[in-house]
């Protein structure tokens, strides 16, 4: 079961993080993109009948299709998908309107204009999970904020089941965050046809969303052809809790992530060994209940800790070493910590803030780092979705002002033909 340790008895165990590298996973995924840049839509044709295990007609899902999903889901569920769309909507455009922000000019004295212009990018590619649990929640998440951003084109892959459909939830939210283009394709030929094109799957600027291993490495593979959003590891939930936290909610918030996956991190950092004991005793109720037990089971074994620290600062030094993906402050006046938080993905604060409510509903992108990244990495947002562009004007006045000092610096560097394009300017003006 789980382990209660005290927080300096072994920081470095704590703080540390497993880095795997699987070689067959690396050398599995190269072929696959070769594959796919190679031979297009028959490559992704044939790893979906491998992978998946059926034999499609058509990559594309039809509009007759998306509506026929939509159609047929509880419309109670529909109105939960529109009010959460809202919410998500509400605090992107707010990121948006600080990005706009970012754009700016400044005219010189002397005639010179310099300045920075902020456009959205033409195509975004958004990769939705559809194995053992299907997300609908990943495309809110990944399609507002890039429709937000103004991106011309959003296409969507997410792999089919064996009678060649999509989740009728993935297909309902994709409706109602307004996807232009789905495809019945997932793994790491997804991301090469968005990456690279085929004849269906058009090529993409940006490729956004959470995968399983292969999906992370192909992201990492075709890096730098395209933009990614991150390479997101196993899900993590950090708890710092007080003797005010009520030990069930915090059990049911830890397990909330261990049932992500057996790689899934569970951490709790309490003032107090009595809740310790508490919170540990709900963990085996609380697992018993859980229908993915076994998976949950697995990632607090094995991942999760419960750790006594002797302050609430020192439990706040401790998680800004971990930079959790998700942080929850249960704790009597949470306010009065949120400025001490250097580091982690997202932060919950109060007993009553499940990290839930931000996977669904509150309106935060639940798109987060993890690993440790959040220490120089943020969530999803609509800046992933718009680029910055600068601009330059000099006058033929300015030009000959400074062009002296401009082709003294190119030579030193040894770059004489930099040089030059100043000088031939100048010296026959």
């Amino acid at each position: 079961m789980i382990k209660i340790v005290e927080a300096e008895a072994d920081r470095v165990q704590i703080t540390s993080r497993k880095d795997e590298t699987f070689a067959q996973v690396v050398s599995g995924v190269e072929n696959i993109i070769m594959a796919v840049r190679t031979l297009g839509d028959i490559a992704v044709f044939e790893l979906t009948e491998k992978f998946d295990g059926v034999r499609l007609s058509s990559l594309r899902v039809s509009e007759n299709e998306i509506l026929e999903a939509y159609n047929s889901i509880n419309k109670d569920f529909v109105d939960t998908l529109e009010k959460a769309k809202k919410n998500i909507e509400q605090f992107h455009k707010e990121q948006y309107k600080a990005q706009l922000k970012k754009a700016f000019e400044i005219k010189r004295e002397t005639g010179e204009v310099v300045g920075q212009k902020v456009m959205p990018l033409n195509r975004a590619g958004i990769y939705v999970p559809g194995g053992t649990a299907a997300y609908p929640s990943t495309v809110l998440m990944n399609a507002i904020p890039a429709k937000i951003a103004g991106v011309k084109e959003i296409v969507m892959v997410t792999p089919p089941d064996k009678n060649g459909k999509v989740n009728p939830y993935i297909l309902a939210a994709a409706r109602v965050a307004g996807v232009d283009k789905i495809f019945k394709v997932g793994g790491a030929q997804a991301v090469a046809a968005l990456a690279y094109g085929t004849e269906s799957i058009p090529k993409v600027d940006k490729i956004t969303g959470p995968g399983n291993v292969f999906v992370a490495e192909a992201k990492r593979q075709v890096f730098g052809l395209v933009d990614i959003d991150m390479i997101a590891g196993p899900s993590e939930i950090l708890v710092i809790a007080d003797q005010s936290a009520n030990p069930s909610y915090v059990a049911a918030d830890m397990l909330s992530q261990a049932e992500h996956d057996k790689n899934a991190a569970a951490i709790l950092i309490t003032t107090s060994k009595e809740l310790a004991g508490k919170v540990k005793v709900e963990l085996e109720i609380q697992l018993d209940k859980l229908p993915r037990n076994e998976i949950a089971r697995a990632s607090i074994e094995n991942n999760g800790r419960i750790i006594i620290a002797k302050n609430l600062d020192e439990a706040i030094d401790l998680s800004n070493e971990i930079a959790p993906e998700h942080l929850e402050l249960c704790v009597s006046d949470p306010f009065a910590l949120l400025d001490k938080v250097q580091n982690a993905g997202s932060v919950f604060l109060g007993s009553y803030t499940p990290e839930a409510v931000g996977d669904y509903f509150a309106g935060a992108n639940h798109t987060l780092p993890t690993s440790g990244s959040a220490k120089y990495a943020s969530a999803l947002s609509v800046d992933d979705f718009m680029k910055k562009t600068q601009y330059v004007f000099y006058t033929r006045v300015a030009l000959e002002r400074d062009a002296g000092r401009i082709s003294d610096f190119a030579r030193r560097e040894g770059l004489d033909g930099h040089a030059n394009s100043v000088t031939i300017r100048t010296e026959r003006l």
